[in-house]
């Protein structure tokens, strides 16, 4: 008699939440990956199918967790916000994050960054852009249409505004500025809070001034009440119109 073998059911795939790599390796980097991330979760706070994440690490194919990358940055237009533990593609209608940010550190290798460009450019980027804090170099990739449909550099960055994002770069002598598409800078969290403070300052002052208009007014109201009152005690009558 053969014995019947249960066919194996495979192992279920597992995909880490982490690469086991440092989000940053300095501050100054780290500074620009939440100033970009921050700012643009601003940008499309009010839009819920636009989905910005740092350093999350994406999955773009099922079955397949060695091939991952994890954008310091990434847009994806398509997607509901949420919090997620890795960006699992064939999970979110298999929509590929369309903008990649990668800010640089001393210890990136071309190697490296090449490997990053082949797997954006494989796998559906349609705009990617590196920024060196310690060079103040920044460029930019561009998914061209057919005939080449593929991420090509773009030739100047200078006042280049992205077209899924609507962002503006702009040098200046001490580096890279970022413009909203309402023209309002990128800030850090810092400036955003002095910036909110400074808001609610004026704002209290505009009510206190408006207070004190009001206080002003009543009390001229009251004079020309005593004023009145006055008068007609001496028998005239405030009311009526003076003889022409």
């Amino acid at each position: 008699m053969i014995a019947q073998l249960d066919p194996q059911t495979p192992p279920a795939v597992i995909y880490p939440d982490s690469d086991g790599q440092p989000m940053a390796d300095n501050t100054q980097q780290f500074r620009w990956i939440t100033v970009i991330q921050g700012n643009l979760d601003w940008i499309f706070a009010q839009n819920d199918q636009v989905f910005v994440a740092g350093d999350l690490l994406w999955y773009p194919v099922e079955g397949d967790n060695k091939t991952r990358q994890a954008p310091d940055v990434m847009v994806v237009f398509g997607v509901a916000k949420g919090d997620r533990g890795s960006y699992m593609q064939w999970r979110e209608g298999n929509i590929a994050p369309q903008v990649v940010f990668e800010i640089l550190s001393p210890g990136n290798r071309l190697a490296e960054m090449l490997k990053k460009q082949t797997f954006y450019d494989r796998h559906g980027v349609e705009e990617y852009y590196i920024y060196d804090p310690d060079r103040h170099e920044l460029s930019g990739f561009l998914r061209g249409a057919a005939p080449t449909p593929w991420l090509t550099p773009i030739e100047s960055m200078e006042n280049w505004v992205s077209p899924r994002l609507g962002i503006r770069f702009e040098f200046t002598e001490t580096g890279l500025n970022l413009f909203q598409p309402n023209g309002q800078p990128f800030l850090t969290y810092a400036e955003l809070g002095e910036q909110l403070v400074n808001e609610r300052s004026r704002a209290e002052a505009a009510i206190q001034r408006a207070e004190q208009e009001r206080q002003r007014a009543e009390q001229e109201r009251q004079r020309a009440d005593r004023l009145a009152e006055q008068l007609r005690a001496l028998g005239i009558d405030p009311d009526r119109p003076a003889d022409g």
